[in-house]
């Protein structure tokens, strides 16, 4: 717990004082939000605000991850809490940083350009299959190789599963490693879009992250004090546990990528003075969708982020609608510029649709620990 602890406080320290200083280092570098003529009028009031803000939390959380990871080398049983990075960690961070760098790309055309336009679809689909098939091939193909202290091997998981999961892998859902990566690839795909697509008003999209983040430290860490690899608590033939990889890892680096981003938050409310830009939305999705597959808990992501998935539905439906009918179903698609246009003011929106996050976020925590009561009654 120390160690999660530790790397949350210097995540939010780093993020909320090194903001300001991206602030101005974007500002001078002229990397100004350019504003979609196309949107609501109200937002042409932000063109000119800096973006490619999540360049700020990604780099704290990294350095959290650092930090935090220093403290385990203090913990007795090292045999559980490893005191040198593991792959769990190279596949989150690698997913954050580099769905971040696509991001990042995205967001230079912009305002290289002058234009909203950025990085064409397909460039950044292309980025995201090849970064979500290099991550899903190293999550679904090195085992751990850790040991007990009698030299005994105690665990085997790779980072991935081989089956589709729910609260945990689901026995009978086996699609082998193949369809495993494939299916990463294509979790990583949605979830960095979907952050995406919700991005857009002041503090929502880094207000939503939070609370999913947070919830998968949560789960990582519950996971870790109920682990099958842990000798010290899989002792007894009814034992209930999680068999996951380096659960610790997981709680640490969602513990600080949240952290990270209440720091961010606090400059990012409206009226926001950075905009996390693609490199943050891209980034932060890519990290949620790794930190479903690294927890086993792929489709409880859904309820998790219930928020995402309803602003992607919106869009979709309004696509189809369109298409198919000549008809729009919303005003304006994502959900959020519907109810802008419907006259909502932008607080208001922000803080109802937080609430509806936070909803899902509780629906699914429910769930996670409701499983856990009914196997263990």
């Amino acid at each position: 717990m120390r160690a999660v602890i530790i790397a949350i406080g210097v995540a939010f320290i780093v993020s909320l004082l090194c903001t300001p200083i991206g602030i101005r280092v974007f500002t001078a570098l002229k990397a100004g939000q350019p504003i979609r003529t196309i949107g609501p009028a109200t937002h042409m009031g932000k063109k000119g605000t800096p973006t490619m803000g999540g360049v700020v939390f990604i780099i704290a959380t990294v350095i959290a991850y650092v930090a935090g990871h220093a403290a385990l080398t203090t913990l007795p049983d090292q045999q559980i809490a490893q005191d040198t990075p593991t792959i769990t960690a190279l596949v989150l961070l690698g997913l954050f940083v580099f769905c971040g760098a696509v991001g990042f790309l995205d967001d230079f055309i912009k305002v290289r350009k002058r234009n909203s336009a950025g990085l064409s679809a397909r460039g950044k689909l292309i980025g995201q299959m090849l970064i979500g098939g290099i991550f899903g091939v190293v999550a679904l193909y090195f085992p751990s190789a850790m040991f007990d202290p009698a030299g005994n091997r105690t665990n085997a998981e790779t980072v991935g599963s081989e089956t589709i999961s729910f609260v945990r892998d689901i026995d009978w859902a086996n699609i082998g490693k193949a369809g495993s990566v494939i299916i990463f690839i294509f979790v990583i795909m949605s979830m960095s879009n979907a952050v995406n697509l919700t991005d857009g008003l002041d503090g929502l999209a880094t207000g939503a992250s939070v609370m999913v983040l947070g919830a998968y430290s949560i789960i990582g860490f519950w996971q870790y004090r109920h682990w099958c690899a842990d000798p010290t608590y899989n002792t007894g033939p009814d034992i209930y546990c999680y068999s996951v990889r380096d659960p610790l890892e997981i709680s640490m680096i969602a513990g600080a990528a949240a952290g990270a981003c209440v720091g961010f938050l606090w400059w990012n409310t409206s009226p926001a003075r950075i905009f996390m830009g693609d490199t943050g939305a891209l980034g932060l999705g890519g990290l949620i969708g790794g930190l479903a597959m690294s927890s086993r808990t792929m489709l409880l992501v859904l309820i998790l982020g219930g928020l995402f998935l309803i602003i992607t539905m919106s869009v979709v439906i309004q696509i189809i609608s369109f298409k198919t009918t000549g008809k729009r179903v919303f005003r304006m698609s994502p959900l959020q510029h519907h109810f802008e246009l419907a006259g909502w003011s932008e607080v208001n929106i922000v803080v109802r649709f937080w609430i509806v996050a936070g909803i899902g976020v509780a629906i699914g925590l429910g769930i996670f620990y409701t499983e856990f009561l009914a196997a263990t009654s």
